[in-house]
């Protein structure tokens, strides 16, 4: 018997974006694309972080890695990076829309709904919202020039999908502070929902399928007040790990879904199944 369906999963030779490369996620991400044969091209904020992490990737995965400084939430930065990432790589084929912001002001973050202020609230969604936006826009369009179709991913979160419980937060801190749930942020990912099923409608005559991450509840630092008043709304009784959102993402940037646009995977442990 001749299988081929483990192609389907092959990245070799492929460029991918992922923005956001070096954060929490992101660095997992990279690995994973790097890891399936890609050629990744790290950005995020700080280029030196980006390129020294590239050369882990290499070193790693025997796989071309290039590091490129980004503000996603400014249209010259990001026509910069795409037209270096084009210069270094040649032909772009998968977006890992995946930058987001909780902001530097943890204080003026983490504030009640009744007190938010409007300032945080414009800060946060220029990357959350319209960052998501200047980079699929910008990526879409060399695409298309392209000619070769290609696969987006956008970085949405459960809370764009459903509301936290606030009861959950009671007594639960991140780092050694108290955490909340900001409505900025559910607001911010449910955006990145109708954007992604926006551009899966308009670009699908282009071959560029667009498709939604939706991570829920990884662990990553949380106290165990938070984790197990997390985990008690899960079906699967537990917090995420880092790693098991990165099969999802080759999934969704492979040919192993080369007939799914418009559509948000969740990986949630069944927390929105009940």
């Amino acid at each position: 018997m001749n299988s081929h369906y483990k192609s389907f999963f092959d990245l070799d030779g492929k460029t991918a974006i992922v923005t956001g490369a070096v954060g929490i996620l992101g660095q997992g991400f990279c690995k994973g694309l790097a890891e399936f044969g890609a050629n990744v091209a790290v950005v995020d904020l700080d280029e030196g972080r980006c390129a020294a992490f590239a050369e882990e990737l290499e070193r790693d995965y025997n796989r071309p890695a290039a590091g490129f400084a980004c503000d996603v939430s400014d249209p010259e930065s990001v026509s910069n990076m795409v037209d270096r990432v084009g210069e270094r790589f040649g032909a772009i084929n998968i977006l890992h829309n995946n930058a987001a912001s909780k902001s530097a002001d943890l204080d003026a973050f983490f504030a009640t709904t009744e007190k938010y202020s409007l300032h945080e609230w414009r800060k946060i969604m220029s990357v959350n919202v319209d960052g998501m936006f200047l980079v699929a826009q910008a990526v879409g369009a060399q695409m298309q020039k392209q000619g070769t179709g290609g696969s987006i991913i956008q970085t949405s979160s459960i809370y764009g999908l459903v509301s936290s419980d606030k009861r959950i937060y009671e007594g639960s801190f991140y780092l050694g502070r108290q955490i909340s749930n900001p409505a900025v942020y559910s607001t911010s990912k449910a955006a990145v929902v109708g954007l992604t099923r926006y551009l899966a409608a308009n670009w699908g005559d282009a071959g560029i399928r667009v498709n939604a991450l939706v991570p829920a509840g990884v662990e990553s630092g949380q106290n165990e007040t938070f984790k197990s008043r997390y985990s008690a709304r899960v079906p699967l009784a537990r917090m995420a790990k880092p790693d098991e959102m990165v099969g999802a993402l080759v999934y969704l940037a492979s040919d192993a879904s080369s007939y799914v646009t418009g559509h948000c995977l969740v990986v949630d442990g069944g927390l929105s199944a009940w």
